[in-house]
């Protein structure tokens, strides 16, 4: 009997490995376009697929038949959105300067475009993984899908106002 602990041990380790060597990549991008930073040198995202992957490793043995990746994704957007939520005040745009093809997205916005265009959700499905309407997810993906599609225009700068001297100082034209 205690022969066989190594070899279940060293078995979830190999599993496990061959799901993260796969996974990994997807995720990263995943987090990459939700942080809405380069892509080169992005520390958040990086954290974000760390803790979805050992959130997932902890999980392992639990998961009996479900998809790992669905676990590792549903973690990495529900951490994504309460870091998003804490930094950013209810989903708000205020952030730092971003360069991500996202940027010009709200945290919600992303969460929902990367969970329903990237990773192939249903609105359903993201949903139920957001606990929003279904309808919600649906307006929030339309409105965020046609803002990357014709960003708002840079307002054209107002030429100054011309200024009129004050009534004192006005040529009046009397002597």
């Amino acid at each position: 009997m205690r022969d066989r602990q190594p070899t279940r041990g060293a078995r979830r380790a190999r599993e496990f490995a061959a799901f993260a060597a796969g996974a990994s990549g997807r995720l990263l991008h995943a987090a990459t376009l939700l942080t809405a930073e380069a892509p080169e040198a992005n520390p958040r995202a990086r954290r974000l697929v760390v803790r979805a992957l050992a959130h997932t490793y902890a999980r392992w043995d639990r998961l009996r038949g479900e998809d790992p990746y669905d676990c590792a994704r549903q973690y990495l957007a529900t951490r994504f959105a309460h870091a998003a939520w804490h930094r950013y005040g209810a989903f708000g745009r205020s952030r730092p300067a971003a360069r991500g093809p996202l940027a010009a997205l709200g945290a919600r916005e992303r969460l929902i475009v990367v969970l329903r265009l990237h990773e192939g959700l249903a609105a359903e499905q993201a949903a139920a993984l957001l606990g929003l309407p279904a309808d919600r997810v649906h307006t929030v993906c339309d409105r965020a899908t046609a803002t990357l599609l014709h960003p708002p225009r840079p307002a054209a700068p107002r030429p100054a106002p011309a200024r009129t001297p004050p009534a004192w100082a006005r040529d009046t034209g009397r002597p």
